[in-house]
């Protein structure tokens, strides 16, 4: 069993917008995982950005990217579950800052809106260009695992990333007694 620290967004709460109190949650889980040695993992939902707090909301996509850069100095894994929907300043920031990026089937990630987008490029959009298998295509997304799944192919993700794989271990193990030998 492999310990970590989570942070998980409630799309029922403001539309999992994300303001101060969520950015403080997001740092407090940070120190948290850097202090306990943990990795973190991040269920991002929202529309971004809470606009009724302006600057103040705003400036959490730049503490929670430097608070994710603290991380990754601690060399720690971050890893990010997209949830549906992902947008806005959520997916501008610490959303697509994750080691690895697993996506829920179908889920909406985005910056803009698809009209948005398409009023300013001027041409016909791809189908599905925001769901989680359009994205994962285009390099954003890494994997696209169910949730019944998601278990299981985090605690893999991170056997794998950790070093706790039983073949990598066993790898480290010989190459180790290879050296000493030839140090002999």
């Amino acid at each position: 069993n492999t310990k970590i620290t989570a942070v998980a967004s409630d799309f029922d709460f403001l539309g999992a917008s994300m303001a101060a109190a969520e950015g403080e949650a997001f740092l407090f889980g940070i120190q948290h995982a850097i202090e306990n040695k943990t990795p973190f993992l991040c269920i991002s939902a929202g529309g971004g950005m809470r606009m009724m707090e302006s600057l103040i909301s705003l400036s959490q996509m730049t503490r929670t990217t430097i608070a994710i850069n603290e991380l990754k100095n601690n060399n720690l894994p971050y890893l990010v579950c997209i949830t549906d929907p992902t947008a806005g300043g959520i997916t501008a920031s610490y959303a697509m800052l994750g080691d690895i990026h697993i996506a829920e089937p179908g889920a909406l990630i985005a910056f803009a809106g698809a009209r948005v987008i398409q009023g300013t490029v001027k041409e016909e959009l791809p189908e599905g260009f925001q769901k989680s298998e359009y994205v994962e295509k285009t390099g954003f997304v890494d994997l696209i695992v169910e949730r019944k799944y998601l278990s299981k192919k985090i605690g893999t993700l991170l056997s794998i990333l950790l070093k706790k794989n039983s073949a990598i271990s066993t790898e480290e193990n010989e190459t180790t007694e290879n050296t000493q030998s030839l140090s002999k």
